[in-house]
């Protein structure tokens, strides 16, 4: 089931309504619950609640396919039981063997999940490889399974359970029911955000409110995620899938057009996505964390990785580069040249998260190239300790940036659609031929017809995408665009804010693209 689609927009209000008002409240619930004469404990409330909320996470995820429903439950199923099995061996014995039991639990939930994810991502991937590097067929061997939706985000939200559970970060967690809805909470199940379990579980395990304010601040989200995704992303795609599918008859012009385009497509798809699932978590009273923070903001690389996926970013920096000695490793006792060593540690450290990034995204060698170009970027602000220079919002307390930021901003954003070109290519050859066409210098001009095909396309597109940069330009400091908008003077009348909510609604009626699944869902 889709974001953008008539079924989720039927789906959410009925899972809502019956979420608030059929479940029973316990003794000091809410007034408004059907159920408030339904005396049972504050405790068993909260069972059956998580219970509906995993009956409709599951048929939230069944709708595409029951079949990976199987995948999904067995994954939690394993995740859970490991985490009982790590915190008895952590409390019932504090000794070496007690410790040894627990990391060998973990270990073994980790090769569980991740041979998973290896078997339905990665297995084709590399057997088509290795019959084409000894030049024999390999058909026979090839699985040819379908990837089931969102299976890296809900393998890896699991996989933070049972670290998090062994480094004594989270004591584990009884509540089968709680816990399986904590892997399957349908707004952030099919691309993220990855919750942590220290984050998402204990809101779980805790009695949950309506909060008015909370539930319009949902909604507003949802609106400005509609909008990103269903206006800018998909009018993007849309030329940008042209462009692509004729790239060796493109001039120079129309390629690089085509590659800034994508740039805000896959971000107005992406953030968009984000958006609608942590304002739609808001109205359930669960709290997500940020997956985006304006990264065309960015004024160097490191910045844009502090900003873009963020729940991406920091899982591999927690759970991967600083469990490897991270930017400040230690250093054997009989090193004889420390800060050679330190540095060598530091470049291999970096190297392996981006890669691995890259890989995470799908079996294919752009994504790789993609990983290791952003490595090639990030590698000199960390060797010269500047990849954290930049920590505030740009143009702290100014209206506009200095033209030295803007030009920061301006360089960034070129070396990142450079990046995204790697991203979109189906193939090396095509990345290659891509490049070459884009670098054409006869074919670089400016000149109307460098807009075709479909030339009608780019200026409202260009118009969209203005909107949403200055809408998020000016709200820069909040979570999201139409957040606590009404601190602005001509948007403090609650009539004006909803007719700007109106024009928004009309903006993504009038003007949505066309029927778009989002990018990360391959993911």
């Amino acid at each position: 089931m889709l974001f953008n689609s008539i079924e989720f927009a039927f789906f959410l209000p009925i899972v809502f309504l019956l979420y608030w008002f059929l479940t029973p409240s316990g003794k000091n619930g809410p007034r408004y619950s059907l159920f408030r004469y339904w005396h049972v404990s504050e405790q068993t409330a909260l069972r059956i609640q998580n219970a509906f909320v995993l009956i409709a996470s599951y048929i939230f995820y069944g709708w595409w396919d029951w079949r990976f429903l199987l995948l999904i439950a067995f994954t939690s199923f394993c995740s859970w039981g490991s985490g009982l099995l790590i915190g008895q061996s952590v409390s019932s014995a504090q000794s070496v063997d007690g410790h040894k039991k627990a990391k060998a639990w973990m270990i073994a939930n980790i090769i569980l999940n991740l041979g998973i994810l290896a078997v339905f991502k990665y297995y084709d991937f590399f057997v088509s490889e290795f019959g084409q590097l000894f030049g024999i067929s390999t058909d026979s061997l090839l699985l040819k399974i379908i990837l089931p939706v969102g299976i890296s985000f809900y393998t890896f939200q699991a996989l933070s359970y049972s670290i998090d559970v062994y480094r004594q970060k989270i004591e584990p967690t009884k509540d089968i029911i709680a816990f399986f809805a904590f892997i399957a909470f349908f707004p952030q199940l099919v691309a993220g955000p990855i919750e942590r379990a220290t984050n998402l579980l204990p809101q779980f395990l805790q009695k949950r409110t309506f909060s008015y304010d909370q539930a319009t601040d949902g909604m507003r989200q949802i609106l400005w995620g509609l909008f990103k995704k269903i206006v800018v992303a998909d009018n993007c795609a849309t030329y940008v899938d042209q462009v692509w599918a004729t790239y060796d008859t493109q001039t120079g012009s129309t390629l690089l057009l085509a590659a800034v385009l994508f740039t805000f497509q896959i971000y107005g798809d992406f953030s968009g996505y984000s958006d609608i699932a942590i304002g739609t978590a808001k109205l359930f009273g669960i709290k997500l964390m940020r997956n985006f923070n304006n990264p065309y903001f960015s004024r160097d690389i490191a910045e844009f990785w502090r900003r873009w996926h963020i729940s991406l970013t920091t899982w591999f920096r927690d759970y991967v580069y600083i469990p490897l000695g991270g930017s400040r490793p230690e250093v054997p006792a009989h090193i004889q040249n420390p800060d050679r060593y330190k540095k060598l540690i530091i470049v291999r450290n970096t190297f392996v998260i981006f890669l691995l990034s890259g890989f995470w995204h799908g079996a294919n060698w752009t994504f790789i190239a993609w990983g290791a170009y952003h490595a090639l970027l990030f590698l000199p602000l960390i060797l010269l300790g500047k990849n954290r220079k930049y920590t505030n919002q740009v143009a702290e307390g100014r209206l506009l940036p200095t033209w030295k930021e803007s030009g920061q901003m301006l360089v960034t954003f070129m070396l990142v659609v450079l990046g995204w070109i790697i991203f979109r290519a189906t193939g090396m050859p095509s990345l290659f031929h891509y490049l070459e066409g884009m670098l054409q210098w006869g074919t670089l001009r400016a000149s109307y017809r460098f807009f075709l095909p479909n030339e009608w396309l780019v200026f409202p597109m260009n118009i969209y995408i203005i909107i949403m940069l200055v809408v998020e330009w000016i709200n820069r400091n909040q979570e999201h665009g139409l957040q606590n908008i009404e601190r602005f003077p001509i948007l403090s009348n609650k009539l004006v804010r909803y007719m700007l909510f109106a024009v928004f609604f009309v903006l993504i009626y009038l003007f949505r693209g066309g029927y778009q699944t989002f990018i990360y869902f391959q993911f």
